[in-house]
């Protein structure tokens, strides 16, 4: 009986400490801080902690690219945890303009950590914030959870996380080497911070190009959360940063949302305080591009802010900082750790004021939208896979919209002209009416042109989606209202025949280079037509792509199936046409029909290569054109079998193979023999100061200036206040602005544009028109600056020169790519061009 009730004793024992929610030191079996927990194990952890508490919810929301779960971590009272749906559905309701805060209505707090994946701290951190939130024994945390529901996404970007982690997991010493000269503080290219296509994610928040974006956005809009945190680190040096933000502010952030920051950001100062560490506020990290984690919540809004620990990648587990302190991964765990619960804090104390004014920012929004445009109108312009495009991103970013107008012509500003202009609306027109929730949002991503309080600026400061997306559009003073939810489509009947001499199909959207590359891959043979031409009495542009029955006969019936079951896969009308004797141009058999080679393509990686530049062209080939593309590290293009190469392509970045000679060579013979090869911004300049037959535009005189300068200490104008050092540079500075390039639209590299498109120019760099075998395709002019932030002195040297174009060299080709046509995979309006330049140039 005795040894029952010892047996018994010992199972309650046993069962109530298995009960007990594990600190992260007992189910790690480690203390945070001493290394970096993988992520797998932190999921364990989170699970654990779910499977434990009784007022936590572990939710997958998707994968990455590399297969990994993202999950969020919901965190509520025991009363309000049994009601978690409903409160969301009321948070959501509230961004509808529907229904007031209600009494017992929780403030939703999103807490985001690790974006950047060599920021490796932040997810240390969330393991210890998710348990001091269910862990009964901490008074406050159960408090401030009676006016909150908290959300924590422990890692946004895993599979960069996981990157830094194996690697400094794998080089790490056994007592942690604080010489930032080791190698554990120097990770190899591309490193940590990108996710698996070298993106940043932290600046695609409103585009979401990549998967855990897309996936992760859908989320947070299916809660719409009051108050966001983004966790980050900086350089090793730098103290603590939190709000309030950087001037420029975008107008569209309202004094309440400035407040709050104040608020907060004094909260952490307190503890801050207490505890005498450094910290900042009010400088280098501004509320103005909309795609961060900050600023997007701000535009749907939420108080969004940014957190940046000192570290970063560098750091390690513990580093010495040059005024001789060590910095470790456990200080920088509490650092961020103490204002995640400051943060939750103030959102609690201020639950009732926060709510009001969250249902305030959206009525306000839906019945006086602020901005001088009340409605926005975007032609369809024959191109219906742009607008299809544009349509899908206002889906993604919960702004109403919808085609035609009860009125058939307006008036608006013309983002194109840059003038006030009478035009027509067509039932195929897409039509925004800014009298909606979302209008502070859709205003951000439509205005012609941002005021900036403040010319330093940490981003771009121009992306009018009008531009992004080269459909011509009109932002109207009078609301719109559309008149239907889809459009009415013109049905256009396409040439029929009964037995096709050959297909034809237009070349104007990555619709349409998606169709081709599945052609080429099944080895279809394709042609297209250099000169425009009229065939059936309808007239084809230059680019049309004509797919001949000759040439094709190996696929017997199946041609026919084939190429129309991938017209209808992508949407693309097809016109079969009887006959290869044209109306008018150039008859199929003309070499004026050139036939497309299937490219072997090559992109050029490594250090001291942009891994963000070579990202994006990596993630196009594979997750956009479904083509292949072989990637190379640049110092074993020695080993290269170049008769396999078709296609070279640069991305931004310096390169070796310039300064050696040899090798330099060997690059101009290939192309010589018929290689292209695709430079692109900086690899552009480095060519520019070669031999290569294109160079580098100066203002005129510009060198006559310098050489006759007068002696400096004749002058008083280089007499500059140290104070104004930051003013004084951003003269030189161009963030990001929109300039107007005239293109040649004879040239493939321009097939499929009108004579106008409009570039993202990050960089001064121009060049001289070329004369002998060039083709200058890509021009800027005189005033051809639109909008954004240019400094003076770039401004003036921005103007009558190159930016695209083609160098014929032997049997091959140099494509000079001065703008990057990909710019984080929201440019979209590039993409075409950029294609043209992989399939359609030197054919």
């Amino acid at each position: 009986m005795r040894q029952h009730l010892l047996l018994a004793l010992l199972l309650l024992g046993f069962f109530s400490v298995s009960a007990q929610i594990p600190t992260p030191e007992q189910f790690l079996g480690y203390p945070l801080g001493t290394q970096f927990t993988p992520h797998y194990r932190v999921l364990d952890y989170f699970r654990q902690v779910a499977a434990t508490a009784k007022n936590v919810k572990i939710e997958q929301y998707g994968t990455t690219y590399e297969g990994r779960p993202l999950i969020t971590a919901t965190v509520a009272s025991l009363a309000n945890f049994s009601r978690l749906d409903e409160i969301r559905q009321h948070s959501l309701d509230m961004s509808y303009a529907k229904g007031n805060a209600g009494s017992d209505q929780p403030v939703i707090v999103w807490l985001s950590y690790n974006v950047h994946g060599n920021e490796a701290v932040s997810t240390e951190a969330a393991m210890k914030t998710l348990y001091e939130l269910v862990n009964n024994g901490n008074a406050q945390t159960q408090q401030w959870l009676k006016n909150t529901v908290v959300i924590i996404d422990p890692c946004l970007n895993p599979d960069g996380r996981e990157r830094y982690v194996n690697f400094y997991n794998t080089v790490r010493s056994l007592q942690p080497d604080v010489n930032r000269y080791s190698r554990e503080h120097n990770e190899p290219w591309p490193g940590g911070r990108p996710n698996h296509y070298y993106f940043d994610l932290n600046r695609d928040w409103a585009w979401q190009t990549q998967r855990e974006s897309q996936q992760r956005v859908a989320k947070y809009n299916q809660w719409m959360p009051q108050l966001h945190v983004d966790f980050h680190e900086q350089e090793i040096e730098a103290p603590y940063y939190f709000a309030p933000a950087a001037e420029p502010f975008h107008d569209a952030i309202t004094p309440w949302q400035r407040e709050v920051q104040v608020m907060i950001g004094k909260n952490n100062a307190k503890y801050f305080d207490q505890e005498g560490w450094l910290y900042f506020t009010k400088e280098r990290f501004d509320l103005f591009y909309p795609s961060y984690g900050d600023t997007y919540p701000m535009y749907n809004g939420a108080i969004g802010m940014t957190y940046e620990q000192g570290g970063s990648g560098r750091a390690g587990v513990a580093v010495v900082k040059r005024d001789g302190d060590t910095l470790t991964l456990t200080d920088r765990i509490a650092h961020h750790f103490t204002t995640g619960m400051s943060t939750i804090e103030v959102a609690s104390q201020q639950a009732d004021r926060i709510l009001k004014e969250y249902v305030k920012y959206f009525e306000t929004a839906k019945k006086d939208p602020q901005g001088g445009y009340k409605s926005y109108v975007i032609k369809a312009s024959g191109n219906p896979e742009k607008l299809n495009l544009l349509a899908d991103l206002l889906r993604k970013n919960n702004i109403a919209f919808g085609f035609g107008a009860n009125i058939t012509s307006g008036t608006g500003f013309n983002y194109f002209t840059g003038k006030t202009e009478v035009f027509p609306i067509t039932k195929e027109d897409l039509v925004i009416n800014a009298y909606q929730p979302r209008s502070n949002m859709l205003r951000v991503l439509f205005e012609p042109t941002s005021h900036l309080s403040d010319s330093v600026t940490y981003d771009i400061t121009a992306w009018a989606l009008p531009y992004a997306y080269g459909l011509t559009s009109y932002a109207v003073k009078q609301p719109l209202t559309p008149a239907a939810d889809a459009p009415v489509t013109p049905q256009n009947a396409p040439l029929a025949a009964q037995h096709p001499y050959a297909y034809l199909a237009q070349w104007n959207s990555v619709r349409d280079v998606k169709f081709l590359a599945t052609l080429l891959k099944q080895g279809l043979k394709v042609r297209f037509a250099e000169t425009p031409f009229m065939s059936g009495g309808k007239t084809f542009p230059a680019g049309t792509l004509v797919i001949t029955r000759t040439g094709n006969n190996n696929g017997g019936p199946l041609f026919d199936s084939f190429v129309t079951t991938q017209a209808d896969k992508y949407k693309i009308t097809l016109d079969a046409v009887a006959t290869g004797f044209v109306d008018k141009g150039m008859d199929f058999g003309s070499d004026k029909i050139r036939y497309i080679k299937p490219p072997r393509v090559m992109l050029v990686t490594g250090d001291n290569i942009s891994s963000l530049g070579a990202g994006e062209i990596w993630h196009f080939f594979e997750q956009q054109l479904n083509y292949p593309i072989t990637v190379v590290n640049e110092r074993n293009l020695s080993a290269v079998s170049w008769d396999q190469v078709d296609v070279l392509i640069l991305p931004d970045g310096e390169y070796k193979m310039f300064a050696d000679k040899p090798a330099a060579e060997r690059l101009k013979d290939w192309i010589s023999k018929g290689g292209k090869l695709i430079a692109i911004e900086s690899a552009v300049a480095q060519i520019a100061e070669a031999e290569w037959g294109i160079k580098q535009k100066k203002e005129k005189g510009e060198e006559e200036k310098d050489k006759n300068k007068i002696p400096s200490e004749y002058t008083y104008d280089v007499l500059k206040p140290y104070a104004n050092r930051e003013r004084e540079s951003v003269k030189q500075f161009i963030p990001g602005a929109i300039y107007k390039v005239q293109l040649d639209t004879t040239h493939p590299l321009a097939f499929g544009y009108t004579n106008t498109y409009y570039t993202l120019k990050q960089d001064n760099y121009l060049y001289e028109f070329m004369d002998n075998n060039g083709w200058n395709v890509g021009v800027l002019k005189k005033d051809n600056y639109l909008s954004g932030f240019v400094g003076t002195d770039t401004r003036s040297r921005l103007k009558d020169g190159l930016l695209f174009g083609v160098k014929e060299i032997g049997n091959g080709s140099l494509v000079i790519l001065a703008d990057n046509l990909l710019f984080r995979s929201f440019w979209e309006n590039g993409k075409l061009m950029f294609s043209n330049a992989v399939f359609l140039v030197n054919q």
